[in-house]
């Protein structure tokens, strides 16, 4: 979760994805994905990567080891102590269901910012309208169900919502992780998108609607 408390990101890989995987029983560990994505970034690209943690851990342990062995590497991160309440997304079903190519999704979040800070996402039964305005101009774009587009959209009712288009941004740089891309949407819950990593699990990224403010 963000500083901001705005969005939220959850990756999830089966256990049989990895070469080996040994876990005794249930356990949550805090830690800071700066410091994660620093220390990964110390690896190969063809390095074998071992995380291990003890019981009761107050840091893991994470190695690289080259393809032949030559070369090993250990780093240690400590733990944070994280508040797992204020993490949590009550499990409730959304009344629009968007699934389109990802690299979709991601050009038309990309050509969105060219024109306002915001993203507004309508969906209806008509198909689903991504629009932007602002000093430049206005932008809209629909995409309707169909196998052209390769598009599948359900809705139970309609919604629009408006987003923060960097968050969004931010998200698609998902997209070499899978070829398409799923949305949830319900009026006054935050925007669900979600990778499908095939065979391996998947990533969400939750995000909050912003709140339009009365004019006085």
């Amino acid at each position: 979760m963000d500083n901001s408390h705005v969005s939220l990101v959850a990756l999830s890989l089966a256990s049989d994805c990895f070469e080996k995987f040994h876990c005794d029983r249930n356990v949550s560990l805090g830690l800071d994905l700066k410091s994660l994505g620093k220390v990964l970034k110390c690896a190969n690209s063809d390095d074998a990567v071992t995380i291990k943690a003890v019981d009761r851990p107050e840091k893991i342990t994470l190695s690289f080891e080259s393809d032949g062995k030559e070369r090993t590497a250990d780093y240690e991160l400590k733990l944070l102590n994280l508040d797992q309440d204020h993490m949590e997304i009550p499990k409730k079903d959304y009344t629009c269901y968007i699934q389109l190519p990802s690299s979709e999704f991601a050009r038309i979040c990309r050509d969105m910012s060219m024109f306002d800070e915001s993203l507004t996402i309508a969906c209806s039964s008509k198909g689903i309208r991504f629009s932007a305005k602002g000093d430049l101009g206005t932008a809209n774009i629909q995409l309707n169900a169909g196998t052209a587009m390769d598009v599948s959209i359900e809705v139970q009712e309609p919604v629009t919502q408006s987003f923060a288009g960097r968050y969004l941004n931010t998200f698609t740089k998902a997209t070499p992780l899978a070829d398409r891309v799923k949305l949830y949407l319900s009026e006054e819950r935050p925007l669900l998108v979600e990778y499908p990593i095939e065979d391996y699990g998947h990533i969400r990224y939750y995000l909050a609607p912003k709140v339009n403010e009365p004019d006085f």
